[in-house]
């Protein structure tokens, strides 16, 4: 039975496949759908999939009706079957289990279904990303998203937090209106879908001590890089009475908690995913932490100059290989047999696509040396900054105390250096960059109206914001966290899109 699951009279009158172990050696039936075939005239092995899992079910002809058999060689992929038959443990099968069959039902046809087998370009899936959804990668990836939102719940509710919730429309624009989108409410007054939950965040955690937000927010900014969409998730904790220090070791501990757990319960899907989790492995408190000072030197040094030196030249031996192996895999493909060609032909999709990732990697690595070695002080980090800065880890790092001018208005600034505020990222190894950002907030009166005035903000919308600051302010600090880059690190995936079941980004609004 799956972890967790309630003991009580079933609902439903056919088994899940993730409850295959409870059934070793019974007869159930399965309801799902058909995710692949192979056989023969008169054998068919049918890999079927019901959301919780994989089964191959084994139809020999001599063994079912002529109605069963029937429905078993019609069967096309993604036909939904009901299949009877006895679940018995092999090492070998998908799971672990199979299940040898005596009765096949169709239950809904599939023909000329579009996503196959083949390679398909992103454009092709994403058009059809409600059918992608089915495939076996899409399933792994978003039931890792399903465990560590479970983990980043458990994480809370187990120290103490209050999940409460802010709200999706605003009447502040927080920072500007360049990045939000704007609707129109009632009366002509105008609206904004939230950038974050963090403002409401502060007036909640000022009444219960601790609490987390777990919501949609919204951008509305014209990028098109692999970490970004326009509808995403962040879950956002503001905890009274912490400063930054307090707030750093929360978050190392809660991205700690969330890859130890995945790796822990998501074993399978990681290995439908190939991910290497060597790295994630390794991820464990206490994280490096290193100031923004430290983070500009470390990009100016030699030290990082001599790592993509020798990452550029590690990409050309790789290269060299592959391009071998393609070439001798293409001479011996002429005299193979069908089946190894398939291997070949399968092999080919891999090696070109590594390929191509190679090229790419070495047409930005001199640039992103030469943005490493030319960084200003005061700038903020883009992406090749980040990811070289973690290059030098084995895990996970913290940065603090920025340039007070590339944070927020409402940043508290650093009592030993007024140009710095003390704000915090935790950015992700393996080109990840930040999936955390965050920091102590300021609680001086006179320093946050100034600062609304000087950004150009209407104070009218945040009176009720300043009132925190008005009666029993304290110390607080808190973070938010990108679900969707979280679950993209974890997966392996190359691009947010994949992390969430129908993204939103420029110029895609569809299906």
């Amino acid at each position: 039975m799956a972890d967790d699951a309630p003991s009580e009279t079933p609902i439903e009158d056919f088994v899940r496949i993730d409850a295959l172990p409870d059934h070793d050696g019974e007869s159930v039936t399965l309801k799902g759908w058909l995710h692949n075939k192979r056989g023969s005239k008169s054998l068919y092995f049918l890999i079927l999939r019901d959301g919780s899992g994989y089964v191959q079910c084994v139809v020999s002809e001599g063994d079912v009706n002529e109605a069963s058999w029937a429905a078993a060689d019609n069967a096309s992929q993604e036909t939904a079957l009901a299949i009877t038959g006895t679940v018995s443990a092999d090492d070998r099968a998908p799971g672990g289990y199979e299940m040898q069959v005596d009765a096949v039902e169709t239950i809904g046809d599939s023909d000329g279904y579009p996503i196959t087998p083949k390679e398909h370009g992103i454009d092709f899936l994403m058009n059809r990303r409600h059918l992608w959804l089915r495939s076996e990668s899409q399933w792994a990836v978003l039931r890792v998203r399903n465990r560590v939102q479970k983990a980043i719940h458990d994480f809370f509710q187990d120290r103490g937090f209050l999940q409460t919730d802010a709200p999706v429309l605003t009447g502040n624009a927080v920072e500007g209106t360049s990045t939000l989108f704007e609707l129109d409410y009632f009366d002509d007054e105008s609206a904004y879908l939230t950038q974050s939950g963090q403002l409401h965040g502060e007036a909640m955690a000022m009444a219960f001590g601790k609490i987390y937000t777990f919501g949609p927010t919204f951008r509305a900014e014209k990028s098109k890089t692999r970490r970004h969409l326009t509808e995403f998730w962040m879950i956002e904790p503001e905890m009274a009475f912490y400063d930054l220090d307090m707030n750093m070791t929360l978050a190392e501990r809660f991205v700690s908690h969330i890859v130890q757990d995945v790796l822990e319960h998501c074993e399978r899907e990681l290995e439908t995913l190939e991910r290497d989790t060597t790295a994630l492995q390794q991820v464990d408190t206490p994280f490096p932490r290193i100031s923004y000072d430290e983070a500009v030197e470390l990009l100016r040094s030699e030290s990082t100059a001599q790592l993509i030196d020798q990452r550029i030249e590690a990409l050309h031996e790789e290269q060299a290989e592959l391009e071998t192996e393609r070439a001798e895999n293409q001479k011996r493909r002429g005299q193979a047999k069908k089946h190894i060609k398939r291997q070949i032909d399968a092999r080919e999709i891999e090696i070109n696509k590594r390929i191509n990732e190679i090229e790419e990697a070495l047409r930005n690595l001199p640039d992103w040396k030469e943005s490493a070695q030319t960084f200003e002080w005061g700038s903020d980090f883009g992406g090749s900054d980040e990811t070289v800065l973690t290059w030098h880890f084995d895990r996970p790092i913290i940065v603090h105390r920025f340039p007070a001018k590339i944070k927020a208005f409402y940043m508290k600034r650093d009592p030993h250096d007024d140009r710095l505020a003390l704000g915090m990222d935790v950015l992700a190894p393996e080109g990840y960059g930040e999936i955390v950002g965050g920091g102590e907030r300021a609680t001086d009166l006179d320093f946050l109206q100034e600062q609304i005035e000087a950004h150009g903000l209407p104070e009218e919308a945040f009176d009720w914001y300043l009132d925190l600051r008005k009666f029993g302010a304290v110390p607080h600090s808190g973070f938010g966290l990108g679900l969707e880059r979280v679950v993209s690190w974890i997966c392996g995936r190359e691009h947010v899109r994949e992390a969430i079941p129908f993204p939103r980004t420029i110029g895609r609004l569809h299906p």
